[in-house]
């Protein structure tokens, strides 16, 4: 239900955010190599190559009592960058649960290390912005 102002220029009363459900979300980026073992000789995912990744991730929930906000982005970009850190300039084959790297694993991988410390994650994206590449997972609510 979205909230609807009489006067948008006025009925800044009617802008509480009390009961509102919100989703935040926040990325960082990193770099990382990898290779698709499996593939057949000479297919160009078999041999080790790198990317350019952005990891995001999204928190809903309503606003927490006296923050007006349902996360503190500070805090998301914090947890974020520590995730990030555990890939940045690695070879992803070598880091457990990533010995086959999909972004599908990716964001598996991502959101098992951030749900600890993200209580309201309802999603983790994967994305290799040069080649237009993105995967998403949805995790549900509560």
């Amino acid at each position: 239900m979205a909230t609807e102002l009489a006067n948008p220029q006025t009925d800044r009363s009617s802008l509480s955010a009390e009961g509102q459900v919100f989703e935040i979300s926040k990325a960082v980026t990193f770099e990382a190599a990898h290779y698709m073992g499996g593939k057949p000789e000479g297919h160009p995912y078999r041999a080790i190559h790198g990317h350019s990744f952005r990891l995001e991730a999204t928190v809903a929930g309503i606003v927490k009592p006296g923050e007006q906000w349902v996360e503190d982005l500070g805090h998301l970009a914090e947890c974020l960058n520590a995730t990030a850190a555990k890939l940045d300039h690695r070879l992803l084959n070598e880091i457990g649960g990533l010995e086959v790297p999909t972004l599908e694993r990716l964001c598996l991988w991502a959101a098992a290390d951030l749900k600890p410390h993200l209580p309201g994650l309802t999603g983790v994206a994967i994305a290799r912005p040069s080649l237009n590449e993105r995967c998403e997972l949805v995790l549900e609510r509560g």
